[in-house]
């Protein structure tokens, strides 16, 4: 993991994989060991019988990165910054 963060809805990650580690493996790997985690440290996670015991969405999305990798990096690390600018200016002061 190279660089992680958590919003409100989702997270974006920046890791490095090696090739013969299949993506989709890496991704339910991580979601599975982390949802336990989770749910075995935040008990009250568990309340939420909505969420049917399951932590994460089924689904995921990944881009590979190249020569622009510094560009994603800072992306992923600066995105809750962009995000509540965002959220501020969507909010009416009427």
């Amino acid at each position: 993991m190279i660089e992680l963060d958590v919003q409100r809805d989702h997270v974006h990650m920046f890791c490095m994989i090696p090739p013969k580690v299949l993506v989709s493996d890496f991704s339910g790997k991580l979601k599975g060991r982390s949802a336990i985690r989770l749910l075995h440290r935040f008990l009250d996670i568990r309340q939420h019988k909505y969420w049917d015991n399951h932590f994460w969405a089924k689904g995921y999305c990944v881009d590979t990165v190249g020569l622009d990798a510094e560009m994603r990096r800072k992306y992923v690390k600066y995105q809750e910054k962009r995000e509540r600018i965002v959220e501020q200016q969507r909010i009416d002061f009427r």
